[in-house]
């Protein structure tokens, strides 16, 4: 992966990010990760954001956005903080279920960001604090996997 060096020369992916809603505050930073690798390697241009209102929407999202072929690679990224009901369960196992089904029924890579986290200190902790910031890596690992899937098919 290097970076970018705007002489007009390198190909850009496309890269379509897909962030969950709720539980915004600890989304956003997620986001700010995910743009700290765009801004390295990529030029913002080449990045779309889609909203979705939760962490059990972005399979669907996702799988519109590689049906349409519009995009390289595909970040998810949502956090679940688990509640005193089994819906955090259901909604974790299904949502990240959904995303692995995508990527391998569309052949395209799709960082997975999706934070499953017992409180919202262990969501922030990996949303740029002192666990990292999911967000950069889920980014990060689209990339690296675009580059190893293109360094197969030349």
């Amino acid at each position: 992966m290097n970076e970018k060096n705007n002489d007009g020369n390198d190909y850009l992916p496309k890269i379509a990010i897909v962030v969950s809603k709720f539980n915004e505050f600890v989304t956003e930073k997620l986001v700010e990760g995910a743009f700290e690798v765009i801004d390295k390697y990529l030029d913002r241009d080449h990045c779309d954001v889609f909203w979705v209102p939760g962490a059990f929407e972005l399979p669907l999202m996702a799988q519109k956005i590689a049906s349409s072929k519009s995009y390289d690679g595909i970040v998810c990224l949502g956090a679940v903080i688990k509640g005193e009901t089994q819906h955090f369960d259901y909604v974790c196992s299904e949502a990240s279920s959904g995303i692995r089904q995508v990527s391998i029924k569309y052949d395209i890579p799709i960082g997975f960001g999706l934070l499953t986290t017992l409180t919202p200190r262990q969501a922030m902790d990996r949303a740029g604090g002192t666990k990292g910031n999911k967000g950069h890596d889920a980014t990060t690992t689209v990339l690296e996997m675009l580059d190893l899937i293109q360094s197969i098919v030349q």
